[in-house]
């Protein structure tokens, strides 16, 4: 019996250089699981390429003037749209990569990189991982503690926590994405999705990398919580009373 066919990840390019955005467009063609939907010279000029369409992946120019692309990450952010914004740019500084993060993106990848780096980075954000280039990194998570400490007490934010909301921010500490979080605490995607939303509610930010990011420098209490986790299979009534 034939494996069910998978449906292409779908991808919109906006980047301000037409050769640029064309070579991409060429080259993701070439790939047996990825289809470019649309693209587009501006944030401004996205919506009306995608009219009819969607994206699971958005490529997005880092240095589009005005500060353009980190608006329109928002505002694809706030209005529930379901694509995964990659940002592309000539560089990355830290305190850009904190702006792009807050604004919702799940990645940031220099345009110098090779073509297979940004490859794993588009079938990782799918299914739910962030990348923010190592080097930078520890600059990121730092700007981002010293910004919601100023806000934030750590204690009576985890005490607000529920049961189930701390162990999927143990496993977001960890590492672990979407998926993997889905399939240790044997949750459904839609239940995992309703979690990682209150985390980013309760945290105050838009991306579950800030909720993890936030949380490392309570690590002292992390390991309590992943004491009291019970393994035991939970099915859908028992799931929606331990929220």
């Amino acid at each position: 019996m034939m494996a069910p066919f998978a449906p292409a990840i779908r991808v919109l390019i906006v980047d301000q250089h037409l050769a640029f955005r064309d070579a991409l467009a060429s080259r993701l063609q070439a790939e047996a699981d990825l289809a470019v939907v649309a693209k587009a010279h501006s944030a401004g000029y996205a919506p009306h390429v995608l009219v009819g369409r969607s994206a699971d992946v958005i490529l997005l120019d880092a240095d589009l003037p005005d500060d353009s692309a980190i608006a329109f990450c928002a505002d694809m952010t706030q209005s529930g749209d379901q694509s995964r914004v990659v940002m592309l740019g000539a560089a990355s500084q830290p305190e850009r990569i904190v702006a792009a993060v807050r604004a919702g993106a799940a990645a940031w990848v220099r345009k110098d990189e090779s073509i297979d780096h940004l490859l794993g980075v588009i079938h990782g954000v799918v299914r739910g991982e962030t990348w923010i280039p190592p080097r930078d990194l520890g600059a990121v998570l730092r700007l981002l503690i010293e910004e919601q400490d100023r806000r934030r007490d750590g204690d009576g934010l985890l005490a607000s926590l529920t049961r189930r909301e701390r162990d999927v921010l143990f496993l977001l500490v960890e590492g672990a994405g979407r998926q993997e979080v889905a399939e240790r605490l044997q949750l459904s995607a839609n239940t995992v999705r309703t979690h990682l939303h209150s985390l980013m509610v309760k945290f105050g930010v838009h991306s579950t990398l800030e909720v993890a990011a936030l949380a490392r420098p309570w690590l002292q209490t992390l390991p309590q919580i992943r004491e009291t986790r019970k393994p035991a299979r939970w099915d859908g009534a028992r799931e929606s009373g331990s929220r």
